[in-house]
């Protein structure tokens, strides 16, 4: 079995299955595991490729599928609490910071909306709902009669409940609640900063899981930097049997009488597998009229269905990041690891309208040399306004946008441009090459107004013995998103291969 690409999603499902007793191989196009999940190195500093956000290392119940997952292949990764999800700096002045503790932060939330005290409780007494739904079962292959079955026998009321919420979306619910325009304005925010989307166009199911586990397992963060996590799950897999190959870059899945039989390397290397399971993204996986370079799965052999899913969903920007290493005597004492700012409410899906901020250093000094800390920040961009620029011209515009991220982040962290001791530019096309990813997209979003998570794709596509993992699929973007992903496709497999075990996970 042959798994393209070792982002977290492709990893669980590599890491599952060979924990089975699958024979696996994983195919890595760069230099370390983790995709947009991993980490790299430079001058003392360990930056994280992507946010360092990190749901799913809580300790009970089922959502916890980072802590699962490591531990199905007898790994674990030591973790940091974050005593806040993230501190907000929206237009008008409104700061709020997402407390831990959920009793605090709906105090603090009604201190600032108290005319909409009771609204407030009930919408969030709403994802409540959906998590203890999800937080009732074990998360595997929605694709598996025998599983739906058995969870619904084990579970009847928690099935019936999350099927409820299926085909919502967040704003819909808020709206029942809410009437005050900033407080919706909020929860708009509440879902772009993690789905890039506001909250008309976010799953209920998703905003239920987010909003909810960030109060019960919490955010943790993995001691060491995030690619932490990616590094174990490479180590379980080889525990159990697994490998993995870096710098094999995949080109082309191998189809035999419409079936997908192995992959071809970039140097003609042919490698034959019963089954193959792409991590790329599904532009980057199957053919389309707006495929931008060639894809894994040429047209003549891309299943009609994925027409459609083109049509429902386009791939969402990508970002400009700066990894940045500052003195450490410019963060304010209580500062939190993780903001998010605006200026205006007009500019929240404009090009670098919002801003993320991450100083993973604030728990885990270890990640910076002494007397410094790492800021991450970045904002979305889209790859066209990145295409067509000179060598100068694109090297002009790095800066220049650089400077103006940086002069914005002054308003939280004043003296931040005097401070800067390393300074390293990302931008789409630095992420389209290094991860491997059309156009350097963080993943789907709707093109439309769709109901919830139902015309989602799951793990199976319209090929014989191919499958898709990763935030293209069921239940979309986030590593807790892409580890449920990860599960749920290795079980689809195993149950084609008889591999799974008879009874449910604990």
């Amino acid at each position: 079995m042959v798994v393209i690409g070792a982002g977290i999603g492709g990893l669980v499902t590599a890491s599952q299955l060979a924990a089975k007793g699958a024979k696996v191989l994983v195919l890595e196009r760069y230099l370390i595991p983790g995709g947009s999940g991993g980490s790299f190195h430079r001058k003392g500093y360990t930056f994280d490729v992507g946010a360092s956000m990190i749901f799913g290392f809580g300790e009970k119940g089922h959502t916890n599928l980072l802590t699962r997952a490591l531990a199905d292949v007898g790994e674990h990764c030591d973790t940091i609490p974050d005593p806040a999800q993230l501190a907000y700096h929206l237009p008008g002045g409104l700061e709020v910071a997402v407390d831990r503790d959920y009793e605090r932060f709906i105090a603090d939330l009604t201190a600032l909306f108290p005319h909409e005290a009771q609204g407030i409780r009930a919408f969030y007494e709403a994802c409540w709902q959906v998590f203890r739904c999800l937080d009732a079962m074990p998360l595997l292959s929605l694709e598996d009669p025998a599983y739906l079955a058995k969870v619904f026998f084990r579970a009847p009321l928690a099935c019936l409940g999350l099927a409820r919420w299926l085909p919502v979306n967040v704003g819909a619910v808020a709206r029942q609640y809410i009437r005050d325009a900033q407080l919706l304005r909020f929860i708009d925010m509440e879902c772009f900063c993690w789905s890039v989307m506001p909250a008309d166009r976010t799953p209920m199911i998703n905003a239920g899981m987010v909003f909810s586990d960030r109060h019960a397992g919490g955010i943790n963060y993995p001691r060491g930097g995030v690619g932490v996590i990616a590094e174990k799950l490479v180590a379980g897999l080889r525990r159990h049997g697994g490998a993995i190959r870096y710098r094999a870059r995949v080109t082309r899945v191998l189809i035999e009488q419409g079936r997908a039989v192995g992959v071809e390397l970039a140097d003609g290397e042919r490698i034959g597998a019963r089954r193959v399971v792409s991590n790329a993204t599904r532009w980057d996986t199957f053919a389309g009229e707006d495929s931008p370079r060639s894809t894994l799965v040429e047209a003549a052999h891309t299943p009609a269905a994925e027409a459609t899913w083109r049509r429902r969903y386009r791939p969402s920007s990508s970002f400009l990041s700066l990894h940045l290493g500052i003195d450490a005597a410019v963060v304010p004492e209580g500062f939190h690891c993780h903001h998010l700012l605006l200026e205006r409410w007009e500019e929240m899906e404009a090009e670098q309208g919002v801003v993320f901020v991450s100083m993973p250093t604030l728990l885990d000094p270890c990640l910076a040399p002494e007397g410094r800390h790492i800021l991450h920040t970045f904002t979305p961009s889209a790859i066209e306004a990145w295409l067509d620029l000179s060598p100068s011209q694109y090297a002009a515009k790095k800066e220049a946008d650089a400077a103006r991220l940086i002069q914005r982040l002054e308003t939280i962290l004043p003296g931040l441009q005097g401070a800067i001791h390393h300074r390293e530019i990302g931008t789409p096309r630095t992420h389209r090459r290094f991860l491997g990813r059309s156009g350097g997209s963080y993943g789907p979003i709707p093109a439309l107004r769709l109901p919830g998570l139902l015309p989602m794709p799951f793990n199976r596509t319209g090929l014989a013995g191919l499958y898709c993992v990763g935030d293209s699929c069921f239940p979309g973007q986030g590593l807790n998103a892409v580890a449920f992903s990860g599960f749920a496709c290795a079980h689809r497999i195993g149950a084609d291969l008889g591999l799974n075990p008879w009874a449910l996970p604990a």
